[in-house]
Formats: structure tokens, C-alpha cells, sequence
């Protein structure tokens, strides 16, 4: 495939900050768009963006100078042979990066592109992305459970809540198109619940409510009332709960601090055993923090049998280092993040290192998001059966639910739900 033009400009997030997107052209005059997401809770080794530092612009988030790489360097590479695959230009990017990080040209410049140039190799074949990205990393179809966040804490919203995120996932549902219909219902009746009792209704990064709340005992009691109050069970048949405490956001070091309680790792592990006792708790990301190797080591030992136990911060969708923690007994799945990483091919590595090891994975969004809908390609081609993509409400969010619904009303014959390995609640 030949490339005749690379163009990047700088955009706005959906949290206001400033964002890179790419529009590629190939020797046909197609056109193909890429919008790049951003994080606000990030692992320490994820691939670096590029920010340009200048206090007196976007308070020093412009990325100008990321947008000046691809329109300059990258362009001159990439229009400047055909390309045979998505990973000969992926593995180009990175060598004129030179960096581990891609801290040179920032990933958020180099991601760009590897998103648009997958879609447009692609559309080359003929092929719709999911089906394209499922050839590449020779895996089947399959739409996914999402997991919506609809009660936000940590560093996605303005309350008390240490937890980050509060996730119901319709496992139960027959289908995506009743999937979607219950994580609906219940984000309806959750705001009811609220409101009822007297808590703000008001939404954080993800477009979860962020009730002035501190306990997260308490968040999974509304969650479970407003799942019943829809006539949905709270459990494995209906909807389960999935929560993403983000530790790294509460752990100093040596202990955590959760409700202003001071924690060592096996009395938080034990914390999480009374939730996972009292509600349907069926995945927990990041229980543990970045570092805390010895935490994680326990949480895996204690609860990898009863719960998934989702790595982000320790992973960040790196294939080696997903080896690594297989090795060492780290959690038993790992979140995909394709900003993560940085390229899609490398993304494609890291989910097929999780098949090889047995772990689960599960496809996310970022906090600061676009419209772009890639992700839910990603989850369809890799075949992974799980994706967050936060609340289903705001259009940065559903824009990913709603393309899985196109999806799946263009695919009778692709199967819904978990894939294997997974755990039973």
C-alpha cells in the first residue's frame, strides 16, 4: 500500500486538553481519520506522550510539537516507500522514533498514524477493521461484555472515593444489543437511586456519577439497588460489578490509604475478599500498586481462584513485560490500551502474549477520549470479549458502544460474551 499523505492537527479531548489527529490519504485518495486518547491515571512505563511544556498555552498540554513530527518527519517516512504490512510500518515508526518510550516523537504522534494506517490497510483488503484485525492477529470474532463505569472516584472526579472506578458488565445478557439495553436501564435507575437518597448526580472524566461518597462499600450497595430496581439480578445471570480501585492512586509506597485509613497490603487484599464476599464482584483492576510486586504476589495467590484480576499500571500493554508478570504470578489479565503501548501492531503482541500465558484480556478506553471508535474494532477483531469505554452516556463513550452495535447487527453469526479464560461468580 502506498501512502500519499500524512496530516496532523491538534484537537481537543473530551476532558478540554489538547489532542493529535491524523488523516491519512492513500494512493487512491481515501481518506482515513485517527483520533488518540489520553490518560489521566497512567502507568510510569506507558509509552510518553508529547507535550509541549509552554505554561502560557493549554497550562503546558499543547501538543503542537507532536503534530509538527507527523506532519515533517513521519510524513516523509511513510510516503516514502509502499508498505507490505501494518507491522513493517509500525516497526518503521519506532526505528525513527529511537527511543524505548517513543518520548522523541511522542506517542501520541506515532499512534496516530498506526491507527489510520490500520484502518487504511483495511479498507485495502476490503475488509472492515475488526475483520482486518482479527486476520492480523489470527484470532475469531466475538463482541464483547462492556463494563460501564457509572460511579467515578480517584483521579476521575471531585469526590471523596479513593476507588476510580465502578463498573456494571451484563454478563448475563443474551446478546450486545440487550447488553447495552441493561448498562442503559441501570445508569438510568442508578441516577433514581441517587437522587432518592440525597447524593449529587453530577458526572466525573468517564461520564459516571460522582456521588459525594467515601466508602466503597457503599457504592456497590447503590450499584446493587439499582440493578434490582430494574428487575435485573445482581450477579453472574444479570449483571455483575467490576471495580477498578487504581491503587497506585492511594499507596505511598510501603502501605495504602483508603478512607482515610492506613492499609498494608495483606489487610487490603483482605478488604477486597469482604467486598468480593458481600457483592458480585467478578473483576478487579489494579488492586495493587505499580511496585508492589509482593502485593500483587498475595492478591494472586489469595483471590486469582475467585476474581479476574486485571493489570493496567503494571502492564501497560507492553508484550514483555505481560510475559514477565505471567512468570511471576502477577494477576491473571491484562487491560489493553493501544496509546499504551503506542502502535497497534505492538498492541496486537500484547494480546497475543495474554493467549499464550492463559490471561484474560480486556480492551479500554482512556479518560481523555475522542469519537474515534477503534477500540471497539480492537475488541471484536481480538476476539477478547471484554471492553470499558466508561458510561453509556456522553458521545466520546458511546461512539465506541454504539459502533459494537453496528457491529453486531451486520454480524448474526459472531458469538457475545466472556471469552475463555475466565472466572465464575
Amino acid at each position: 500500500m502506498q501512502i500519499r499523505g500524512v496530516v496532523a492537527i491538534q484537537v481537543l479531548d473530551s476532558r478540554g486538553n489538547p489532542t493529535v489527529r491524523v488523516r491519512l490519504t492513500d494512493d487512491g485518495g481515501r481518506e482515513f481519520v485517527a483520533g488518540v486518547p489520553a490518560g489521566a491515571s497512567t502507568g510510569s512505563r506507558e509509552a510518553k506522550e508529547l507535550r509541549d511544556g509552554d505554561p502560557g498555552r493549554y497550562g503546558g498540554r499543547g501538543v503542537s510539537r507532536a503534530v509538527e513530527h507527523v506532519n515533517n518527519e513521519i510524513a516523509h517516512l511513510v510516503t516514502a516507500q509502499a508498505w507490505t504490512s501494518l507491522a513493517e510500518l509500525d516497526d518503521a515508526l519506532r526505528s525513527l522514533d529511537g527511543t524505548a518510550d517513543k518520548s522523541r516523537l511522542g506517542a501520541n504522534a506515532i499512534v496516530g498514524v498506526s491507527m489510520a494506517a490500520a484502518r487504511a490497510f483495511a479498507q485495502d483488503r476490503s475488509e472492515p477493521l475488526y475483520r482486518y484485525l482479527a486476520s492480523s492477529a489470527g484470532t475469531g470474532l466475538r463482541l464483547p461484555v462492556p463494563h460501564f463505569n457509572v460511579l467515578n472516584g480517584g483521579a476521575h472526579a471531585a469526590n471523596a472515593l479513593d476507588f476510580q472506578e465502578f463498573m456494571i458488565a451484563p454478563i448475563g445478557a443474551p446478546s450486545y444489543a440487550e447488553a447495552m439495553r441493561w448498562g442503559a436501564e441501570v445508569y438510568a435507575s442508578l441516577r433514581s437511586e441517587l437522587r432518592r437518597v440525597g447524593l449529587t448526580s453530577g458526572l466525573g472524566d468517564e461520564g459516571g456519577f460522582a456521588p459525594d461518597i467515601a466508602d466503597p462499600r457503599r457504592a456497590c450497595e447503590l450499584l446493587v439497588a439499582a440493578i434490582g430496581d430494574t428487575g435485573l439480578s445482581a450477579d453472574s445471570e444479570g449483571v455483575a460489578l467490576a471495580i477498578d480501585p487504581a491503587a497506585n492512586g492511594f499507596f505511598d509506597g510501603s502501605s495504602y490509604s483508603l478512607d482515610g485509613q492506613e492499609m498494608s497490603p495483606s489487610a487490603l487484599v483482605e478488604f477486597y475478599r469482604g467486598l468480593i464476599d458481600e457483592f458480585p464482584v467478578w473483576s478487579l483492576e489494579d488492586g495493587c500498586a505499580e511496585g508492589d510486586d509482593d502485593g500483587w504476589q498475595l492478591l494472586t495467590r489469595e483471590l486469582g481462584e475467585v476474581v479476574q484480576l486485571v493489570g493496567d499500571d503494571i502492564f501497560v500493554t507492553d508484550p514483555a513485560t505481560i510475559r514477565a508478570a505471567a512468570d511471576a504470578d502477577l494477576a491473571n489479565a491484562a487491560l489493553i490500551k493501544v496509546n499504551q503501548i503506542g502502535t497497534v501492531s505492538e498492541t496486537l503482541d500484547a494480546l497475543t502474549v495474554c493467549r499464550e500465558r492463559g490471561y484474560a484480556a480486556m480492551i479500554s478506553h482512556r479518560s481523555g477520549e475522542t469519537p474515534d471508535s477503534f477500540i471497539a474494532d480492537l475488541a471484536v477483531g481480538s476476539g477478547c470479549g471484554q471492553i470499558k469505554s466508561g458510561a453509556p452516556a456522553r458521545g466520546e463513550r458511546v461512539a465506541k458502544y454504539n459502533r459494537l452495535l453496528e457491529i453486531a447487527s451486520q454480524e448474526d453469526d459472531v458469538p457475545y460474551g466472556l471469552a475463555e479464560p475466565r472466572v465464575d461468580r
